[in-house]
C-alpha cells in the first residue's frame, strides 16, 4: 500500500502547491490517487494554515478529500502540536462530526494511550508512530490494546540519504517481531532511501509534500501526484 501525505504540519510558503484549504486538499487528493495512491494522511488546518483537530475543521478537510477521492481511507495526525494539552484533544476527538477511518498517534508523546483508546471508543483506526531515537517501540510493546491497531507508523527522523537506512533498520529490529502491518517512512533527504528500503522488504510506503519536497534525482517536486508517481517507478523497477 501507498499511502500519499498530502501536507504535513509545513507552512504554507513551504512549497507553491502544498495544499492547506479543503478546495486544495481535494484537488492534491484526487490527483494523487489518479497517480496511484491508495491511502491519504491529510493535515486539517484553519484559513491561516495552522493544524487543528476543531470538528468543523476536520470535517471540512475529510469532507473534501473523500469528496475527491471516493474509496480511498483518509487519515489525520493527532500529534502533541495541533492541540498540545491532553484534555483537550480528547475533547476534540469527542467532538468531531465527521469521522476520518484512521489517525495516528505518536507513542512517544504523553498520553498515547489515552489518545487511542478515545479513537478505538470512536471507531476510528489507529496509525501507531514510533519515531526512531524515541522509546515510542518500548511504550507501544507495552500497551494492553496494540493488536487493536490498524498499522505501525515507522518513522525515521534523521533526514540524511546516508543515515536514514540504518536508522530504519535499528528501528524495524527493535520493532519486529509483530503482527501488526508496518508503514516505514522517512523525511527530507532520507524519504527516497527508506522508501526503497520498505518497497525491498515488502512494507506499506508513504510520500508526499509532508515527508520531502524533493524527488529523487533532487529536483523539486510539482506536487504530491509527482511525488506518487516516482514513488511506484521505483516498485515497478523493482519488478
Amino acid at each position: 500500500m501507498l499511502q500519499v501525505c498530502l501536507n504535513g504540519a509545513r507552512g504554507i510558503r513551504e512549497h507553491h502547491h502544498l495544499p492547506v484549504q479543503p478546495p486544495d486538499l481535494a484537488a492534491a487528493a484526487a490527483h494523487s490517487v489518479a497517480a496511484g495512491a491508495e491511502d491519504i494522511h491529510v493535515h486539517p488546518k484553519t484559513h491561516d494554515g495552522a493544524d487543528s483537530l476543531d470538528a468543523t475543521t476536520v470535517a471540512a478537510a475529510v469532507n473534501a478529500v473523500r469528496a475527491a477521492a471516493p474509496g480511498i481511507a483518509v487519515g489525520i495526525p493527532t500529534t502533541a502540536w495541533t492541540t498540545p494539552d491532553t484534555p483537550s484533544r480528547l475533547d476534540a476527538i469527542a467532538s468531531w462530526t465527521v469521522l476520518p477511518d484512521h489517525a495516528s498517534v505518536d507513542w512517544h508523546e504523553p498520553d498515547a494511550e489515552r489518545i487511542a483508546q478515545a479513537l478505538l471508543k470512536r471507531g476510528i483506526g489507529i496509525e501507531a508512530g514510533l519515531h526512531s531515537g524515541t522509546d515510542a517501540s518500548e511504550h507501544f510493546a507495552q500497551w494492553h490494546h496494540r493488536e487493536h491497531a490498524l498499522r505501525i507508523l515507522a518513522e525515521i527522523d534523521d533526514p540524511t540519504t546516508t543515515g536514514a537506512t540504518v536508522t530504519a533498520e535499528t528501528l524495524l529490529a527493535r520493532i519486529r517481531p509483530t503482527g501488526t502491518p508496518i508503514l516505514l517512512h522517512g523525511r527530507a533527504a532520507g524519504a527516497w532511501p527508506v522508501l526503497r528500503l520498505a518497497e525491498q522488504q515488502g512494507l506499506h510506503t508513504r510520500i508526499g509534500l509532508e515527508d520531502t519536497l524533493l524527488l529523487p534525482d533532487g529536483a523539486i517536486a510539482d506536487d504530491n501526484a509527482q511525488l506518487v508517481t516516482a514513488a511506484l517507478h521505483i516498485r515497478t523497477a523493482r519488478g
